[in-house]
């Protein structure tokens, strides 16, 4: 049996867990350290015979764990995930690795002096249809990849505002919480090391003077306004409960980033929070000299097209409701990495450089500055 340790059981690790075991069912969870265990042991009677701690020092103390998994919120990835490092444990870290430069540098220091097994929930990459991408790309059959366009229309945005996520300070800003995703899979697809950046972001939509605070069951409008919750079922209404127009509604709806690579090439970026239904739309354009590849997860769609020649090849995938299929298999190689199978395919040095751009674009966007993508504590940023 694999033991698992888990470090904040909130809803997406939850998710992450259950598909753990779907794909290797000698996976148990031997222990959770949560601030909320007792209203977690009341919600979930499955989970009667795990040990809960009130620390996470505690938990690796007392267990024999063969896995930890970190499902904090954003702002505390990097502080569980130094008292995981020493332990040697193979670690399963959710994004953003870090919120903060201090929290990043703490982190990578720490993690070149223990270089433990860690797999960083970035599933984009592992997915079908990026896997065919890179597959396609390494080839040569649309040549060297020399520009690539890339979107996120993320129709589902409203979350950003209305959920605990507006908290700035929690999220670290949305290139921390979506675009280091995307950036990820392109830097994985390029296999090139980005160098500057530069950024904007604008709140257009999301900026309301309602009081702050206010939640939709409490607001005047909630039988007009488009983005009520008020009249959704619970538990749901509770977790998207306050008013995305709200003053301290936190997050910027939209922006863009440019990222120049060692090469000389560039990707441009760029990613809202406020389409809805059918226009949301998430995927990218990467173009060579003798072809593109143009692709949308949410369409489950791909196209190549030749430039030298009247070609278009369509490639369509089945849907998935995990990532597009990315979860499975970040899981899957979890299980293999706990087991001495496989090595991380969505290492930890990914995910440091991947916070690192998000960090160095959120600076761009506040300094109206092009930002160097280094590690070098005293370069100019």
């Amino acid at each position: 049996m694999l033991k698992l340790g888990v470090i904040g059981y909130g809803s997406r690790i939850g998710n992450v867990i259950r598909r753990l075991i779907e794909e290797e069912p000698s996976c148990r969870i031997a222990a959770i350290v949560d601030p909320r265990s007792e209203e977690i042991k009341r919600e979930r009677t499955d989970l009667s015979d795990v040990r809960f701690y009130g620390q996470a020092e505690e938990m690796l103390a007392e267990e024999k764990l063969d896995g930890v998994l970190i499902g904090t919120r954003c702002s505390l990835h990097t502080e569980m995930a130094l008292k995981v490092l020493p332990s040697g444990l193979p670690l399963y870290l959710e994004k953003p690795v870090s919120t903060t430069y201090d929290d990043l540098y703490r982190l990578k220091e720490a993690y070149e002096r223990h270089r433990s097994e860690v797999v960083v929930s970035f599933p984009l990459r592992l997915t079908r249809m990026i896997q065919l991408v890179k597959e396609i790309v390494d080839s040569g059959k649309i040549g060297t990849v020399e520009h690539v366009q890339a979107i996120n229309n993320t129709p589902y945005g409203a979350v950003y505002f209305q959920n605990w996520y507006r908290d700035v300070n929690e999220t670290g800003g949305l290139f921390l919480q979506k675009a280091t995703h995307d950036f990820d899979y392109i830097n994985y697809v390029l296999g090139q090391k980005p160098v500057s950046v530069c950024a904007m972001t604008s709140k257009q939509i999301f900026n309301g003077s309602k009081p702050a605070g206010l939640k939709c069951v409490d607001c005047e409008e909630n039988r007009t306004c488009e983005d009520s919750t008020a009249f959704w079922p619970s538990p749901k209404r509770e977790k998207w409960a306050y008013c995305a127009y709200a003053a301290d509604s936190g997050n910027e709806d939209s922006g863009s980033a440019i990222v120049r690579y060692e090469s000389g090439m560039h990707a441009t970026y760029s990613q809202s929070f406020f389409v809805r239904r059918k226009a949301g739309a998430r995927g990218a354009r990467f173009m060579g000299y003798k072809g593109t590849i143009e692709f949308d997860f949410f369409a489950s769609r791909m196209k190549v097209y030749m430039h030298h020649s009247p070609r278009v090849e369509t490639i369509e995938f089945e849907a998935a409701n995990d990532h597009f299929g990315g979860d499975t298999q970040l899981v899957r190689n979890f299980a293999n990495v706990m087991q001495g199978r496989e090595k991380s395919l969505s290492p930890l040095d990914d995910g440091l450089l991947s916070a690192l751009m998000c960090l160095k674009a959120r600076e761009s966007a506040q300094t109206g500055t092009f930002q160097t993508i280094t590690w070098d504590r005293g370069a100019k940023r």
